[in-house]
């Protein structure tokens, strides 16, 4: 097999993942958010915190003990978990950092993706605000 068809399968598997990843993230979020209603949006704090875990318990199953082939890994990893929650990654690659002794690009990183990702979403309301 070449190069491309390994590619292919590889993007077509990752394109499945990331499906079924939307759509427990929509599934979990309706669920956990008319389960507990309110103003506070308890259905994304639960798909944030879920996808975390997993995405560290699977992470650990792949790479520290190897069960899992790359075969397997970008599919779940990148598509399903990644399409469900990208906070999991934040999350993951903030404690990569930790794990290499860099607190200082720990914390830009936490600190700076939800100040900056604020601020982009107070702009992005305001072009798209006054756009026609």
């Amino acid at each position: 097999r070449g190069r491309c068809d390994d590619t292919g399968m590889t993007l077509l598997f990752l394109a499945v993942g990331g499906a079924f990843g939307a759509v427990s993230r929509y599934l979990v979020q309706g669920w956990v958010q008319d389960l507990y209603g309110g103003r506070f949006p308890w259905g994304t704090f639960a798909v944030n915190i879920s996808g975390s875990f997993v995405l560290g318990l699977v992470f650990a199953l792949a790479m520290d003990r190897a069960i899992l082939s790359p075969d397997v890994r970008v599919p779940l990893m990148v598509g399903f978990i990644g399409s469900y929650t990208t906070f999991s990654t934040l999350m993951l690659e903030s404690w990569t950092l930790v794990e290499e002794g860099d607190l200082a690009h720990m914390l830009l990183n936490l600190v700076g993706s939800v100040a900056v990702g604020m601020i982009a979403v107070v702009a992005g309301l305001a072009v798209g605000r006054l756009l026609p």
